[in-house]
């Protein structure tokens, strides 16, 4: 059965060889946003890219340097020390390659599981009977859920134009 086509229903861009769809708003009255959306979103993509990749830079920082430190506080959580070696790297430069939207949608794979462990081994918040730790731990939690949001929002899209994914795209 062909269905009507709604008018601004969706929007295609082929950008670089690739399939990209553009979702126009629900209603006509509430799509004043999508053409500011199309307008912004290479830009908002390389925004979004720094500011979800700087917390793991930050965060990862701290313990390059000293990764068998860090490893030793993984028995309490409950994980061996030697996935230290592997979760310290993956958080730095996973970081650094959201940053420069380097191989993005595999970097945003591995995140995902650096994220899912650390939140489920270090942010248990519902094993705290302390008032104040529960709740400094059910923020961590959610957060780190938000930002896992986030990772599954930048797997669909990609990294965007302003990336290198999107450099080296444009030089094939």
């Amino acid at each position: 059965m062909l269905l009507p086509k709604r008018r601004n229903a969706s929007r295609a861009m082929l950008t670089g060889g690739h399939f990209m769809s553009m979702q126009s708003s629900s209603h006509p009255a509430l799509s004043s946003a999508d053409q500011l959306a199309a307008n912004t979103s290479d830009f908002l993509l390389l925004v979004g890219r720094i500011l979800l990749g700087w917390i793991f830079v930050r965060s990862g920082y701290g313990k390059i340097f000293d990764i068998a430190a860090y490893g030793a506080t993984f028995p309490a959580r409950g994980l061996p020390p030697f996935l230290a070696y592997i979760a310290v790297p993956a958080e730095f430069f996973g970081g650094i390659a959201l940053i420069l939207g380097l191989a993005t949608r595999y970097v945003v794979l591995v995140m995902v599981v650096f994220m899912l462990v650390a939140t489920f081994s270090s942010h248990r918040y519902w094993d705290f009977t302390n008032v104040a730790v529960r709740r400094a731990q059910d923020s961590s939690f959610h957060k780190n859920m938000a930002m896992l949001g986030g990772f599954l929002f930048l797997f669909v899209s990609g990294a965007g134009r302003f990336s290198l994914d999107g450099w080296l795209r444009r030089r094939n």
